[in-house]
């Protein structure tokens, strides 16, 4: 096995690649620009096809049609861009058509700025656009877990014919990384996938009923027979999908909860921290939806309270409140417009909310 160095919108491009993404749509914002022009190549050179759009809204539709013929399709933008989506993923997710989104979040709300954020939470896990819909959500944290998820996020979206997110930020998206690949599947043909095994695609109807996908239910009840549907649907992901890393939670008084790239910067922050002998851990969720409700709710019963961080305002810490319901104290520390969360700052916390908890337990 080599070692290569790729930043981390390459890799998820060359990634998708290899998953046997056949169709890619997208249009440049910052700081996303490095895979749709790493796909504007490799599309061309693995017999995929490639559509630099004339707006975001083309570029969701583009993937809606080609969705619905079966191929294996991405489009990525960063939040902004994202937003104008959304209408498009609410369509792909009424008419249940696997596709894979990529989002390298930036500072908003507004144009905002280019900086790394994770202020695009609620709109990531709670659906985005209109109607009771939800969105499989991945959070990698390095370069190589982004490969890997990369791959997963085309599995889950045929497996259950739903839209899959991937929720990166511009630090993960531009920052370099070795990731181990066999070289000879470096650069190679795209994956086969064949439209005709998925028995519900528009391939044309000769020698069969011809399917029809849409999205339109004007007829008593029809609309909530697909709404049943698809929350069933939904169950079964929350049943099967969820994903966590844990980090020191045996022992740990307070329990830190952070994905993506913040988890990192909490990653070393607890080390550190560990080196004083404060008992401290992680919860990073991996799967931002279905989130990691179960686990949270294991914890609360043996840890003391929890710590949520991240490059936002605060959203994700909503998600952990609803796990724990209120049996153990939360705890927030969060940068929001762009600003990123020192070791140092996430360290003091830890200090300050441990040295007050044990000034409590001496007084009693």
């Amino acid at each position: 096995m080599a070692k290569i160095m790729m930043c981390g919108n390459e890799v998820i491009g060359e990634a998708a690649v290899h998953a046997g993404c056949s169709f890619y749509a997208g249009y440049p914002i910052t700081p996303q620009n490095e895979l749709t022009q790493y796909m504007s190549s490799r599309m061309t050179e693995s017999g995929g096809t490639f559509i630099q759009a004339e707006s975001e809204l083309a570029a969701i539709n583009m993937v809606f049609g080609a969705a619905a013929a079966g191929a294996r399709a991405m489009t990525s933008s960063s939040s902004p861009g994202i937003s104008l989506k959304q209408e498009g993923i609410s369509y792909l997710a009424a008419c249940q058509l696997p596709a894979v989104i990529v989002n390298m979040m930036r500072g908003g709300p507004g144009l905002g700025n280019i900086a790394p954020s994770q202020a695009d939470y609620f709109q990531a896990t709670r659906g985005g656009g209109h109607g009771d819909y939800r969105t499989i959500v991945l959070a990698p944290s390095a370069v190589e877990e982004a490969w890997h998820l990369t791959h997963l996020a085309f599995d889950l979206a045929d497996e259950y014919r739903n839209p899959v997110l991937i929720l990166g930020d511009g630090i993960l998206g531009q920052m370099m990384e070795p990731i181990e690949v066999v070289r000879k599947h470096l650069h190679g043909r795209i994956a086969s996938h064949d439209p005709r095994n998925k028995p519900w695609a528009l391939t044309g109807c000769k020698g069969r009923k011809p399917n029809v996908i849409r999205s339109l239910y004007l007829g008593e009840g029809e609309l909530e027979e697909l709404n049943r549907l698809l929350q069933m649907k939904y169950s079964k992901v929350k049943s099967k999908e969820v994903r966590f890393e844990s980090l020191y939670t045996e022992d740990s008084d307070l329990v830190v909860v952070a994905y993506g790239t913040t988890s990192r910067i909490v990653r070393s922050a607890i080390s550190k921290a560990r080196q004083e002998r404060l008992h401290v851990g992680m919860l990073r969720p991996v799967t931002l939806w279905p989130f990691p409700e179960a686990e949270l709710q294991k914890l609360a019963k043996k840890t003391k309270a929890f710590l949520v961080v991240e490059m936002s305002a605060g959203q994700m810490i909503d998600d952990v409140k609803l796990s724990v319901l209120g049996k153990k104290p939360i705890h927030f520390y969060g940068r929001a417009g762009g600003g990123i969360p020192t070791e140092e700052a996430i360290v003091d916390i830890i200090r300050d909310i441990l040295k007050a908890r044990s000034r409590k337990k001496v007084r009693v």
